[in-house]
């Protein structure tokens, strides 16, 4: 029996794959059927089906060609490029009998083929007479965008291979030049015929030095010394992946009005300010919601806005703590501040010691809170990452799940944001938000300095860098 069904050559354009697939054709029991999920075409420009599936047959139903490829004699595939009917990435990835075929290039070689080949006219060539050449100008910009969408399509390959315990062939555009590779990937197909040579029937184009293919050559390596090739400036992200947690989101009474919280936010008086919108009370704001129960919510309110809230990086932190840690009462986390307090050296006050807690054992209990913080949004501690505290970016990314909020307000401009919102829902007035948002403010101003805002960014750098989040105050 075959390892395979059939075979997905994922590339892009100008990385090779018409030179990979005239050879992997060359091999008796091998076929590949060109681009056959091109929203534009099946399988080439001229073709008007594949296997007897015609585009349109296709369009309504991938599986159904799919199905006549893994049929067809021998071992068949296709090439997939991320632009894509991106319906056959469900179908294809998840299937163990679907041979993963990963083709890659040196991305400025493919960008500037692709732009000259744009230019020219000329994406094939198969006799050097009619070799066509143009210098291309290099924009940084849109090599950029371009480098982007190669990069998170790769990602996504590589991420759901791994979450599926699966493998992929890769090849690289250089290999393609090798008979020994060529062979080893029609063994990796199950194939056992060899070839002695390559199909050179295509030919390279553009085969000159890259200086020979750019208008300003020296200005194109400026701008790619800019480029961070490494990604060193990438804040890196060691943060659990949340859900989008709807049965914390809250609806107002009457408005078509949806409040996706950030957990540790002004909470209280967002709900306040939503129960009197509608001439009600805070009680009457609902809550408690399933995906289903929301989105039957918004079917019943058209126009509905939905709106989240972010706080200071330092405040939510510090509120986290306050409400989470340092309490002892109903919030408290119990387990973890026993914890803190054994393993994380945080230094929490005994129970019976509140008395004596004052300003200045607080600033150390909160600086010792927020070296743990860090550790702990780092993946270094054993402790779970609450959503309490973690970052609001992998928050909003969570709720992004479900739906992505028509407005990101902020706390300090609370009353002006409210007032746009009303506004967007045809309100010309609107009840005056409470000025106290954040009930323990006063204590973080009492030991608030440059020490303690230097320990906030160590610790929410994420949310700092995300949302330009300067000091929270003037020391």
């Amino acid at each position: 029996m075959a390892a395979f069904d059939y075979f997905v050559v994922f590339a892009e354009m100008r990385t090779g794959s018409n030179f990979l697939e005239t050879n992997i054709n060359t091999f008796d029991g091998l076929a590949c059927h060109g681009e056959a999920f091109n929203p534009h075409f099946i399988g080439y420009p001229q073709s008007d089906n594949i296997l007897g599936v015609t585009q349109k047959e296709r369009d309504a139903d991938p599986q159904k060609l799919v199905d006549r490829i893994k049929a067809a004699e021998g071992v068949n595939g296709f090439r997939f490029f991320n632009n894509h009917d991106q319906r056959l990435l469900d179908i294809c990835m998840a299937d163990r009998r679907c041979a993963k075929i990963i083709l890659t290039r040196n991305p400025v070689e493919s960008f500037v083929s692709w732009k000259i080949a744009s230019a020219t006219g000329q994406w094939k060539m198969t006799n050097v007479s009619h070799a066509k050449t143009r210098k291309i100008d290099f924009n940084d910009r849109e090599f950029e965008a371009h480098l982007e969408v190669l990069q998170a399509f790769q990602v996504t390959l590589l991420n759901t291979l791994q979450k599926l315990g699966q493998t992929a062939f890769y090849v690289a555009y250089e290999d393609l030049q090798s008979v020994d590779v060529m062979n080893g990937l029609a063994d990796y197909l199950g194939c056992q015929n060899r070839i002695a040579g390559l199909d050179k029937s295509l030919k390279k184009q553009n085969p000159m030095p890259m200086s020979e293919k750019v208008v300003d050559f020296a200005a194109m390596e400026r701008s790619l010394a800019k480029l961070d090739r490494f990604n060193l400036s990438r804040t890196p992200n060691f943060e659990p992946r949340r859900g989008p947690m709807t049965p914390t989101y809250f609806t107002a009474p009457e408005s078509g009005l949806l409040y996706m919280p950030v957990k540790s936010g002004p909470d209280d008086a967002v709900r306040d300010w939503m129960g009197r919108l509608d001439d009600a009370t805070v009680d009457d704001v609902r809550t408690d919601f399933s995906q289903k129960e929301l989105r039957q919510w918004k079917r019943k309110h058209p126009g509905h806005r939905s709106f989240t809230v972010l706080r200071h990086p330092l405040a939510r932190a510090h509120a986290a703590f306050c409400k989470h840690i340092l309490n002892t009462g109903e919030g408290s986390y119990v387990e973890i501040r026993n914890t803190l307090r054994k393993v994380h050296k945080v230094l929490l006050p005994n129970d019976d010691a509140a008395e004596s807690y004052d300003a200045v054992a607080h600033r150390t209990a909160f600086l010792s809170w927020l070296v743990f913080l860090k550790a702990n949004l780092g993946g270094q501690t054993a402790l779970r990452v609450d959503g309490s505290w973690a970052s609001q970016l992998t928050l909003l990314q969570g709720m992004a799940n479900f739906g992505v909020p028509d407005m990101i307000l902020r706390e300090d401009h609370l009353r002006g944001d409210l007032a746009m919102l009303a506004g967007q829902l045809g309100r010309t007035s609107m009840p005056e938000p409470l000025s106290d948002t954040d009930p323990y403010a006063t204590r973080l101003t009492d030991i608030y300095d440059k020490e303690i805002e230097q320990a906030g960014r160590d610790a929410c750098q994420r949310d700092y860098l995300a949302f330009g989040f300067g000091d929270w105050r003037s020391p």
